[in-house]
C-alpha cells in the first residue's frame, strides 16, 4: 500500500555536462505560473481538430445535462427551481461549445 519512492527526488544529482556541474552556472528555472513565451499561441487558436473536439464535446455535454433535466417534466412532474437551474446550466454549456465551434470574432485567423 506504500509508494515505490523511498527517497525524495534530488534535482542536483541529474547527469549533466561537467561545465554545468556548479550551481552558480545553472540557468534559473522559470516560475511555474509564468507563461512560456509570448510568441506561443494558445492551442485552440490554430488547432481546428482541437476546436471541433472540444466544441462538440461541450455541446453534447450541455445537451445531455438539459435532457436529464427535462426527463421529469415529460413525466408530468412540476418544475422545481433546481430543475430550471439545471436546464439553464445545460443550455449554457451547449452555447459555450457552439461558440468554440463557430469562432464568431475570427480569433483563430490572423
Amino acid at each position: 500500500m506504500g509508494t515505490s519512492l523511498t527517497r525524495p527526488f534530488e534535482i542536483d544529482k541529474v547527469a549533466s555536462a561537467p561545465e554545468a556541474a556548479s550551481s552558480a552556472s545553472r540557468a534559473p528555472l522559470a516560475a511555474p505560473g509564468a507563461p512560456a513565451s509570448p510568441e506561443q499561441a494558445p492551442s485552440l487558436r490554430d488547432c481546428w481538430s482541437c476546436r471541433v473536439l472540444s466544441g462538440a464535446g461541450l455541446t453534447g455535454a450541455g445537451g445531455y445535462v438539459y435532457w436529464v433535466a427535462r426527463k421529469p417534466l415529460k413525466l408530468g412532474y412540476p418544475p422545481s427551481p433546481g430543475t430550471v437551474a439545471q436546464m439553464v446550466i445545460g443550455i449554457s454549456i451547449a452555447c459555450w461549445g457552439v461558440v468554440i465551434l463557430t469562432d464568431p470574432k475570427g480569433k483563430s485567423h490572423h
